[in-house]
């Protein structure tokens, strides 16, 4: 018999204290990503992402079920926040106001709630990385006590059960690099292509206009479609630049052009998207809902045209961004719009539990939170979905070893 959609269904037993099921520690550490990748305005030299692991009193195998996450990339570590309030605040709550109304699996929703008490509405940059992190290394943990992938979770709760086989994905390359040449930047995307992908995303900004518009026509010499590129100015320009680059980008007929200028300056997203019909995209470094909710009622952006790419674990995690999808949709936006950003497992998953338009990929950058689980294949630029249960970061063997130093 199937199951029903938005219940979880216990493959195989696990054991756990008696008692209401716990969240016993959750641990957090900053690790270094030493990337020497630059985009339009910063480099990573310096950058850092927060791994957490959320450790439970369910034992499997001998080990107690424990959910990971990180921030993403782009973002500095934050465990001063975790550290300071949201876990305290996890950790004293009644344990039975953290699990779902059945009492057999923990609840993300409540976890969230017990993070946000006492914190002033609005401020969501602040808060939404520390708080999103935790909240999604606990869906880990939830699909790992169900012995699901996290894929299939989410599809039961967010998309009527629906799972795709394959999720599309495109590459978040093209950096700017030390030394790098016009060469260089196609032999990356000949790699690219090689490996199985079909679209790729290039920055632009870093260098004059002019330049920036030769590394696209040699992209589109190997890409051979200007539908398969799409390029991101990391939200560097301003009115002048942002339509100077509009006008040269319109003859392309690029997938996209991401990010041309401060992310909260929706009166000038509105000037850009009327100068500019080819396709737009934003919202990485959106943090909450109300703040995508007015980028598409005042941004000018057009819900069959545009695209919008919230970062789920740093924007207070996945039951936040279901809240968005939702918003979004109600503003007549299709999921298939929707490319949340980060190039890991975490948007992976998202992208194939709601079924939304892909995943963005970062192979052979960020060292090891730059890609998928190790087997993972990629063929005509859709990439496979593991069966592990949750987010599967224990196939990607580099990024496990990282976390599995929190809890040994």
């Amino acid at each position: 018999m199937g199951r029903a959609p938005g219940t979880l269904s216990l493959r195989r037993p696990f054991l756990r204290q008696i008692g209401t099921m716990r969240i016993i520690d959750i641990r957090e550490t900053a690790v270094p990503l030493k990337s020497d990748l630059r985009n339009s305005s910063f480099d990573f030299t310096e950058m850092t992402t927060s791994i957490v692991a959320v450790i439970t009193d369910v034992v499997r195998g001998g080990r107690p079920v424990t959910g990971f996450a990180f921030n993403s990339t782009g973002r500095y570590a934050c465990g001063a926040q975790m550290r300071e309030r949201f876990i305290p605040r996890v950790l004293r709550a009644d344990p039975a106001t953290l699990l779902d109304a059945r009492g057999d699996n923990f609840d993300p929703a409540r976890v969230l709630a017990a993070m946000m008490a006492r914190e002033k509405i609005g401020g969501d940059a602040e808060r939404s990385i520390g708080i999103g992190t935790v909240e999604v290394a606990v869906w880990d943990a939830v699909a790992k006590i169900a012995d699901l992938p996290l894929h299939r979770v989410l599809a039961d709760r967010f998309s009527g059960g629906k799972v795709p086989d394959r999720v599309f994905c495109y590459v978040g390359g093209g950096w700017y690099r030390p030394g790098q040449t016009i060469g260089d930047l196609k032999d990356e995307m000949r790699r690219h292509l090689a490996a199985g992908y079909t679209m790729v995303k290039i920055k632009v900004g870093g260098l004059p206009l002019a330049e920036d518009c030769r590394r696209i026509e040699a992209v589109l010499l190997v890409l051979g479609s200007a539908n398969c590129l799409a390029v991101d100015a990391n939200g560097k320009f301003d009115r002048a630049l942002s339509l100077a680059y509009a006008k040269a980008l319109r003859p392309f007929g690029l997938k996209w052009f991401e990010e041309p200028c401060h992310p909260l300056d929706y009166a000038l997203y509105a000037e850009i998207a009327a100068a500019y019909d080819a396709p737009l995209a934003t919202g990485e470094n959106l943090y909450s809902t109300e703040d995508v909710r007015n980028l598409v009622r005042f941004g000018g952006l057009r819900a069959r045209r545009d695209f919008i790419q919230v970062d789920p674990p740093q924007a207070y995690g996945i039951t936040q961004f279901a809240s968005t999808v939702a918003m979004l949709e109600a503003e007549s936006w299709d999921r298939s719009a929707l490319f949340p950003h980060g190039g890991n497992q975490i948007s992976l998953a998202i992208a194939a539990g709601f079924g939304l338009g892909g995943a963005e990929s970062y192979p052979g950058v960020f060292g090891a939170f730059g890609g998928f689980a190790d087997d993972a294949k990629v063929e005509g630029g859709l990439v496979s979905l593991s069966d592990r249960p949750g987010i599967g970061f224990e196939g990607q063997a580099a990024l496990y070893a990282l976390m599995r130093r929190l809890v040994e």
